[in-house]
Order: structure tokens, then sequence, then C-alpha cells
């Protein structure tokens, strides 16, 4: 059974930071690359981040880049989200995709 667990969303005020995980089981975790998406209320889901299977590439959105970090541990089956700097906008819900698999996501609100 595929699972995509998400955890360490929450509250906080803009400037701040989190960190968000996503703990995956069955399948091979290392094989793929791993995707953060997001979706902010009332709009459409949007891509933010991947990581390489290897962990050596990444790529960001423009909207994320530079304030955002995305990085695995292949040994763990975890895949991260460092969010820094965090503004108003960034409040969504955040999923951890990979290969055709969602997570059920957790919420960040950005408030103060």
């Amino acid at each position: 059974q595929v699972q995509l667990v998400e955890s360490g969303g929450g509250l906080v005020q803009p400037g701040g930071s989190l960190r968000l995980s996503c703990v995956v089981s069955g399948f091979a975790f290392s094989s793929y690359p791993m995707y953060w998406y997001r979706q902010p209320p009332g709009k459409e889901r949007e891509w933010v981040a991947v990581i390489s299977s290897g962990g050596s590439a990444t790529n960001y959105a423009d909207s994320v880049k530079g304030r955002f970090a995305i990085s695995r541990d292949n040994a763990k089956r975890t895949v991260y989200l460092q969010m820094n700097s965090l503004k108003p906008e960034d409040t969504a819900v955040y999923y951890c995709y990979a290969s055709q698999y969602w997570g059920q996501g957790t919420q960040v609100t950005v408030s103060s």
C-alpha cells in the first residue's frame, strides 16, 4: 500500500519559517524524483519544487526560488521542504507527489 504522509504545517507569521516533511512507503522511494505542490485557497494546485531521485538536482517555481529548499533522505524515505521568509501568499495546502501518488496535504497559513 502506497502512502505519502506530510507533516510540519501550521500557522506562522510573515517572515517566519517552517519545515515540511513527507514520509513515503509502499514504492521504491529512491528511484523517483519527488515533488512538492501547493493549493492556495480558491486557486488551482501549483507546482512548487522538485528533487531528483538521488538528490543532486533541484528546481523551484519562481515564486519560491531563493526562499524554499527541497531535500531528501533516501534512507529515511523522506522528502523535506524548508520554507523561509514566508509570505501571506504562501498560504496553501502543501502536498508531496511522486509516481502518480499524492499525500493528503498539510495546511500552511502565513498570517500576523
